[in-house]
C-alpha cells in the first residue's frame, strides 16, 4: 500500500512537470528555498504490543493481575488496536491513518552532479495507534496515542540529472502527542498518574525533486518517522468495586499501575510538494 501510494505521488510529481526548462533551472540547485507539503501519514502497526501491569508498585511492569484464584485476569489477551467491544471476541480496529500538511525550509549545494543540503520542516496531521488489553470481567482497556505535530531537522544528499533531482534524506524528529485512555470498566477507578504528550527521534526516506522552470520545483518522497513515545501511567484503583478485585487484592489494596507496552511510535508518511527556490 505505502510502495504503490508513493509510486503514484512520484508519477504526479513527473506528470506535473512542463517541458519548457531554462538551462539554468535545470542545472542550478545551489541556494535557498521554501516550500510547502502535503500527503497521508499511517501508524506502523504493532498487532503484537500489549499492556504492563505494576501489581506491587516497585515501578517494573511485569507482574501478573491475578484473581482470588490465582488466575491470570487478562487472559482473554491483547491487541494492537482500539477494542470493538468490551470482549476479546469482538476484536480491535485497525489504526487509522489521516492527512498531513507543512512547511519546509532548507539550503542545498551543488558539486558536480552530487547535491547535499540541509532542511527544517513543520507539519500537523493525525495518526492514531492504539493498545488493548481485555479481562475476564469482562471488559477492555484501551491505551490511544494520536500523533499531532511533528518537527524535523534532516539533511540530504543526492543525485542531480538535469531537471530532476533523486536523493536520500535522514535526521532528528520531534513529535506532539494527544494521549487518551478509556474502559468499559465501570467499577474500579482510573487516575492518570504520569502524562508524556511529546516525543524525539529520527526520520529517514527518499524521493524526487523536479525542476519547472522560474525557480519552482516539485516533489515527491516518502518519510519513516520513528519517535520515542511513553506510556501514561494509569492507577486502577478500587472505585466501587469489591476488596476481592484483581486489581486492588490483598497485600497491595493500594491498587495496579498500568501502561502499553511499547515505548516507540512509528509512521510512515507520503507527501507531495512544492518548493520555490531563490
Amino acid at each position: 500500500m505505502i510502495r504503490t501510494t508513493l509510486l503514484s505521488a512520484v508519477a504526479l510529481t513527473a506528470l506535473a512537470a512542463t517541458p519548457t526548462l531554462a538551462q539554468s533551472d535545470r542545472e542550478a540547485w545551489t541556494g535557498p528555498y521554501v516550500g510547502i507539503f502535503g500527503g497521508y501519514a499511517t501508524a506502523n502497526d504493532d498487532d503484537d504490543e500489549r499492556l504492563g501491569f505494576d501489581r506491587n508498585l516497585d515501578g517494573r511492569y511485569g507482574d501478573t493481575v491475578a484473581t482470588a484464584a490465582g488466575a491470570d485476569a487478562f487472559s482473554p489477551g491483547f491487541c494492537g488496536g482500539a477494542a470493538n467491544n468490551p470482549t476479546a471476541a469482538g476484536g480491535c480496529d485497525k489504526d487509522s491513518g489521516g492527512a498531513e500538511a507543512g512547511v519546509r525550509v532548507g539550503y542545498d549545494w551543488r558539486f558536480g552532479n552530487i547535491v547535499a543540503g540541509v532542511l527544517g520542516e513543520y507539519s500537523v496531521t493525525s495518526v492514531e495507534d492504539s493498545a488493548t488489553g481485555f479481562s475476564t470481567t469482562p471488559a477492555n482497556y484501551t491505551f490511544t496515542r494520536d500523533l499531532e505535530q511533528v518537527a524535523a531537522a534532516r539533511l540530504r544528499l543526492g543525485y542531480a540529472m538535469g531537471p530532476t533531482l533523486i536523493y536520500g534524506t535522514g535526521g532528528y524528529a520531534y513529535g506532539k502527542f494527544d494521549n487518551r485512555f478509556r474502559s468499559s470498566n465501570t467499577a474500579n477507578s482510573f487516575t492518570v498518574t504520569s502524562d508524556a504528550d511529546d516525543g524525539d527521534g529520527w526520520q529517514a526516506g527518499g524521493g524526487v525533486e523536479y525542476a519547472l522552470g522560474g525557480g519552482l520545483t516539485v516533489n515527491g518522497e516518502y518519510l519513516y518517522t520513528s519517535l520515542e513515545a511513553d506510556s501514561p501511567v494509569v492507577r486502577v484503583g478500587q472505585g466501587t468495586a469489591p476488596a476481592t478485585n484483581p486489581f486492588v487484592l490483598a497485600p497491595n489494596t493500594t491498587g495496579t499501575d498500568m501502561i502499553r507496552s511499547n515505548g516507540r511510535f512509528g509512521a510512515h508518511q507520503v507527501r507531495i510538494g512544492m518548493n520555490y527556490r531563490f
